[in-house]
């Protein structure tokens, strides 16, 4: 295919665009097309096939509640715009390498990049997808990766009581790692009964935050609640930890320390995936990272966490109605 040079970068000479989707303001998202260009040395054209939606970052840059003095940190690494907005942004996608290397072509790949039919990128920034795992799946590469972060931090140890409070995505992500542990106990804990069948198909017991059991050696916590943070502290034994995997945004978090905190020398300690967890990151890279948690969606029932999908031409109305809670569930596809 031949190219045009504009403006000092070769485009597409059959006038191909892609469509991207753009936050325009708080609760407002559209669909915008811009040049695609041709791929050069060290380049790979993408070919999106899905890509999914982040319920917490994503729907908090859909919202505008990005803090403005932690934006800088919460760019995605192809972001396009700044906020307040208009903003591209996102970071779960999974396409096929329609040209590039040789080795690559042809090649299903996962990248992270906003949502758009297709997209030019540096070879470097695709990972191609482990055998057995298949693409619609591999969206959940973000979340599985943050859950492996969230346990490097954690350092679940043999025999351990261990609970997770929010069953969301991640919370569901870190109960099917933990679950292959030698623990004594572990339970995933959630106001919403409607999670016991993920669960089940997860091999995790569901239990509703009253009927937990307390003693806990661990908690990680990610229902985004203040009530979820509280009762995870309430869950734990003396010298107990809670690691934090949730995303507050701009909202205020309260729990109450006044009581036994101090005494049981009970412990709050934050985990984040921009860096890769303290005890690994002087012998991992963030690829590394990545790799393993796509290796690890080799496991089937990580199916169940996709609980529902809709078309790229769609996602301005699917992000209201995720971010209006009109679509429940945990991780939402978005098909190309």
């Amino acid at each position: 295919m031949h190219a045009l040079v504009v403006y000092g970068r070769a485009v597409m000479a059959d006038g191909r665009q892609a469509t991207a989707y753009w936050t325009t303001g708080p609760g407002q998202g559209q669909l915008r097309q811009e040049p695609l260009r041709e791929p050069g040395p060290g380049e790979a054209l993408v070919r999106t096939l899905h890509t999914g939606v982040s319920r917490g970052t994503e729907l908090l840059v859909h919202t505008g509640q990005v803090p403005a003095e932690i934006a800088p940190l919460m760019r995605a690494p192809f972001q396009g715009g700044e906020w307040p907005g208009p903003v591209k942004y996102g970071y779960l996608s999974v396409g096929i390498v329609e040209k590039g290397p040789s080795d690559l072509e042809g090649r299903e790949i996962f990248c992270l990049f906003p949502h758009q039919d297709r997209y030019v990128v540096p070879v470097a920034a695709l990972t191609p997808l482990p055998d057995g795992v298949p693409a619609r799946r591999a969206v959940l590469a973000g979340a599985v990766e943050t859950a492996v972060n969230g346990l490097w931090d954690a350092a679940p140890r043999i025999g351990d009581r261990i609970a997770v409070v929010g069953a969301g995505m991640i919370g569901c992500a870190v109960a099917a790692l933990l679950r292959t542990f030698p623990l004594e106990r572990l339970q995933l804990v959630d106001v919403d009964r409607s999670r016991v069948s993920v669960g089940s198909a997860l091999g995790v017991e569901v239990v509703h935050p009253h009927d937990a059991a307390d003693g806990c050696d661990l908690v990680v916590h990610a229902s985004a609640s203040s009530a979820g943070l509280q009762r995870s502290l309430e869950l734990l034994g003396d010298e107990g930890e809670v690691v934090e995997l949730s995303w507050y945004g701009a909202r205020e978090v309260s729990v109450q320390l006044g009581s036994v905190f101090h005494p049981r020398r009970l412990v709050v300690r934050s985990s984040q995936v921009g860096q890769v967890a303290a005890s690994r990151r002087a012998r991992r890279t963030h690829a590394d990272r990545l790799l393993l948690a796509l290796k690890l969606l080799r496991d089937d029932s990580f199916d169940a966490l996709i609980t529902g999908s809709s078309p790229f031409a769609d996602l301005p109305r699917t992000m209201k109605a995720l971010a209006s809670g009109e679509l429940p569930g945990l991780c939402h596809v978005v098909d190309y």
